[in-house]
């Protein structure tokens, strides 16, 4: 048997960690069965459908590299792939399950389903549909169709006993019957619920592993009544446990959550995400944490997966996040931080010298611009900088070192990082002094700010001999002004 993965978003906006989430280990599992994974679009929820959803989902998935062997943009024998070109397939269904009284016809006004709903708050009760119109008899049925009546198909739900399925996650789920109501599978407007749409896609679409979340675990007896009552083999199914923002709350698209795009935007590597939301709820073994997209489809199994919920945990994402950033090629780095350093330097500088110092100390590319700003123009800082109590400088022994320098450097030919070291040690040898004394004040001198990717020679080297002359002058004259005004 072929295994057969499918995730199947409601197109409402961008596709949000949980979802991806699942897409992922519907992804790892058809790969490592050496399956397919099959993308369906499930817009029947026609309310809050969202423009452009669907191409958000599509670029999503092939930006991860979570491509689908069938799909609404690419093909397939199983198609059409998007719920909103197939009603005539579930109504074909729905009335299918009427005949063979696995469903029935549903005239019941909104007033009198909120009577109900009314009763039973006042009872203390689930509100639950009583069956009215389970009871009416086939020519009273087509007289109120042939009349014109609004209606809607209902499934017929028993109430004696217990149903029970194996879930390979969660084990065996026992539901009582009367535990479940008789939901509408067509609504009045013609279009199918999920109770419906769900089960018809997944037999006619050959899906044999269903991947989904924790949410629909309880209501998956539902949909089995209906494979049943249709005479269709069940799939397997695989609930998924929740990602969670904090201890109780659940996150989540419709409260605002972050999404894979806001990630993105963030400065996260897609990589990164990936990794990181794959050990969300899954755990491969051991120590290690860091895996390829290749990787994870080589060791993912299903044992791996846990029943409680995961938090997602921003600070450990980005660590991860640098840890990827640390270990792309020069090149790569390059190329994924050229944006940023656009947006910072405007194609100014040596980008290849400016990457080397940032690479290492990155954890997520937005931090570039604040990084290197400085470099394209010098801010105008406090004094305080000066003071550092490790290298032992204050505003008033910083202006004899910069003078010093200043001088130096204005003969220096050989503006490299190397060489502006060794003449800077020489001037902190000279003076008698720590190096520290010396490179901390060129550093703010040449920088003014208190955290720089690099040292004052990696930087001096860097803005190049004149600017690097000329904020020196600037900052001599500032720091002059305030220790004679003292």
């Amino acid at each position: 048997m072929e295994v057969r993965t499918r995730f199947a978003p409601s197109p409402t906006g961008y596709l949000h960690i949980g979802g991806l989430r699942t897409a992922l280990y519907a992804w790892l599992f058809a790969r490592k069965n050496g399956g397919k994974f099959i993308l369906r679009i499930e817009d029947t929820d026609r309310n809050r459908l969202v423009d452009e959803a669907c191409e958000i989902i599509y670029r999503t998935l092939k930006d991860t590299g979570l491509t689908y062997d069938e799909g609404p943009d690419v093909g397939g024998d199983f198609g059409p792939y998007i719920q909103s070109q197939r009603q005539e397939i579930y109504r074909k269904y729905a009335e299918e399950l009427v005949e063979k009284g696995a469903a029935y016809y549903c005239f019941c006004t909104k007033e009198r389903l909120d009577g109900l709903r009314e009763e039973a708050q006042k009872k203390g009760e689930v509100a639950k549909y009583d069956k009215h119109c389970l009871h009416l008899s086939k020519e009273e049925v087509q007289r109120r169709l042939a009349a014109g009546e609004e209606y809607v198909i209902r499934q017929n739900i028993g109430t004696e006993g217990e149903t029970e399925y194996e879930d390979l996650v969660y084990g065996k789920i026992t539901v009582p019957m009367s535990d479940l109501e008789d939901n509408i599978l067509l609504k009045s407007d013609g279009w199918p619920t999920y109770n419906l749409a769900n089960v018809i896609d997944d037999h006619l679409m050959g899906i044999t592993h269903v991947i989904r979340g924790i949410e629909y675990l309880s209501s998956t007896p539902k949909y089995n009544l209906l494979y049943d009552a249709l005479g269709w083999e069940r799939p397997t199914y695989i609930h998924l446990p929740p990602v969670m923002k904090d201890k109780q709350h659940k996150l989540s698209k419709r409260n605002g959550d972050a999404s894979y795009e806001d990630f993105i935007a963030k400065g996260y590597l897609k990589e990164a995400i990936l990794n990181y939301i794959a050990l969300l709820g899954w755990n491969p073994g051991g120590e290690r944490e860091i895996y390829s997209l290749e990787e994870l489809a080589e060791v993912f199994t299903l044992e791996g997966i846990s029943k409680s919920s995961s938090i997602f945990d921003v600070e450990k994402l980005t660590w991860m996040n640098g840890e990827y950033i640390r270990a792309l090629s020069p090149e790569e780095f390059e190329k994924r931080a050229r944006p940023y350093l656009d947006e910072a330097l405007g194609g100014s500088f040596d980008y290849k010298a400016v990457c080397a110092l940032i690479q290492p100390r990155l954890e997520v590319l937005t931090q570039i611009p604040e990084k290197v700003g400085f470099l394209k123009e010098m801010p105008d800082y406090d004094l305080s900088l000066y003071t550092h109590k490790k290298m032992k400088t204050t505003p008033e022994n910083s202006l004899p070192v910069l003078k010093k320098a200043r001088e130096v450097l204005a003969a220096q030919e050989d503006f490299s990082n190397d060489a502006l070291y060794e003449t800077l040690q020489g001037i902190a040898g000279e003076l008698e002094v720590k190096n520290g004394r010396v490179l901390w004040p060129v550093r703010v001198a040449i920088s003014g700010v208190a955290v720089t990717p690099g040292g004052a020679t990696e930087l001096a080297a860097l803005l190049g001999k004149q600017e690097t002359l000329a904020r020196m002058d600037k900052s001599i004259a500032k720091l002059e002004e305030a220790v004679n005004a003292q």
